[in-house]
C-alpha cells in the first residue's frame, strides 16, 4: 500500500505493507487524513515516533471484529488502550499505561490506503458530515475537552493564544458557552476569520500583557506560549496547555507560584460531541482548509503545511 513515513526523515513509500490485524481490530481504507501541528512536530524529534504519520482521518471499513462497522464510513479515536490497567480501570482510559497512540506512539497511522485501530475506537459518521469536515473530528474533540476540564461561565475572560489551526477550533467552541473569548495571534489573514465567526482577535504586536484574563488557552505549539500565557492570566487564575513541543526551552516558572496559578494539560476530546457540533454546523471547520493534495504529494505536503498562511492540508488519499 502506500504510505507517508517517518523515519530518518519523511518519505513516500509506495509498497509499505498492509498492517495485520489483531483481535478485536478493524481495518479501514483511508479516504482522507489532515495534517496536524503534532505530525509536524513528530518531524522535529517529537515523541522519537518512526513509522507512518497521521491521526486525523476518515474512511471505510472493509474488515472488523464487529460486523455491523463493515461498510460504515467512520474516524477513530486515537488511543489505542489494555482496559486492565489502573488508568482505564479507573476511567482515565486515554492515559493507559500499555497505550498505542495513532500516528504517534508505536501505532502506524493514517497517512497511508489503510489503517489498523480497535473496533470500539471507531465512530460512525452520517450522511449530513461530508468528508471534509469528517476529518476535523479529532481536532475539535480536543477542543472540546477544554470544556470538559474547566467550568466557563458567560462571564469568564478567556484569551486564545495562537490563530492556527487548533487555536481557531477552541475559539468556537468557547464562543459558543456564550462567554467573552479574544484570539490573540501574528497573521492578519487567519485572524480574519474570527471577524467572520463573531469572535475578537487581536495580533500579538498590539497585546500588552495586563494579568486579567481567567482562563488562557495555550495554543500556539511554541515553548514560549506558556511563558506569555501566565502573563496574561489573573492571579488564581488558569492556564490551559494545547500545544505539544519538540524543542525544550528553559521556562521561567516562578510566576505560577507568585501568582498561585493552575496549569491544565489538555489533550485528546470527545468524539460523539465533535460529531454533533459538526451535524449541526455550529462549528465551521471547511474554512480553515487551505490545500487539498494527493498522498503521493505527502513530503511537499508537510512543507506547504509548515508556512505560516496555510491552515490546514488535507491529504486525499482514496
Amino acid at each position: 500500500m502506500r504510505a507517508l513515513v517517518f523515519e530518518d526523515s519523511l518519505r513516500f513509500d509506495p509498497r509499505r505493507a498492509e498492517p495485520a490485524l489483531e483481535l478485536g481490530d478493524a481495518l479501514v481504507r483511508v479516504r482522507q487524513a489532515g495534517i496536524c501541528s503534532t505530525d509536524l512536530q513528530i518531524t522535529r524529534g517529537y515523541m522519537g515516533f518512526r513509522g507512518v504519520l497521521g491521526h486525523e482521518f476518515v474512511g471505510l471499513v472493509e474488515a472488523s471484529s464487529n460486523p455491523s462497522l463493515v461498510g460504515k464510513r467512520v474516524v477513530g479515536e486515537i488511543n489505542c488502550v489494555c482496559g486492565r490497567c489502573d488508568m482505564c480501570l479507573s476511567g482515565l482510559s486515554p492515559h493507559c499505561r500499555n497505550r498505542s497512540v495513532l500516528g504517534i506512539l508505536n501505532h502506524d497511522g493514517a497517512f497511508a490506503d489503510y489503517v489498523r485501530l480497535p473496533s470500539h475506537n471507531l465512530h460512525p459518521i452520517p450522511d449530513s458530515i461530508d468528508d471534509d469536515a469528517a476529518v476535523f473530528v479529532e481536532p475539535l474533540a480536543a477542543a472540546f475537552q477544554v470544556l470538559k476540564q474547566v467550568q466557563i461561565e458567560s462571564r469568564t475572560w478567556v484569551t486564545v493564544l495562537g490563530d492556527g489551526r487548533l487555536g481557531l477550533l477552541v475559539a468556537q467552541v468557547l464562543r459558543n458557552t456564550g462567554c467573552p473569548v479574544r484570539v490573540i495571534g501574528k497573521h492578519p489573514e487567519k485572524l480574519a476569520l474570527c471577524e467572520k465567526w463573531q469572535i475578537r482577535s487581536r495580533l500579538l504586536a498590539d497585546i500588552a500583557p495586563r494579568h486579567d484574563q481567567d482562563i488562557v488557552v495555550d495554543c500556539t505549539g511554541s515553548a514560549s506560549g506558556i511563558e506569555l500565557a501566565m502573563q496574561l492570566v489573573r492571579p488564581r487564575g488558569t492556564v490551559i496547555l494545547k500545544s505539544t513541543v519538540a524543542d525544550a526551552q528553559p521556562l521561567h516558572l516562578s510566576p505560577l507560584v507568585v501568582d498561585e496559578l493552575t496549569i491544565i494539560g489538555s489533550r485528546c476530546g470527545p468524539f460523539r460531541t465533535a460529531i454533533t457540533a459538526l451535524a449541526d454546523r455550529s462549528v465551521d471547520v471547511i474554512s480553515l482548509i487551505s490545500r487539498r493534495m494527493k498522498i503521493e504529494q505527502g513530503v511537499e505536503a508537510f512543507s506547504v503545511a509548515k508556512r505560516h498562511d496555510v491552515l490546514k492540508v488535507i491529504l486525499q488519499i482514496e
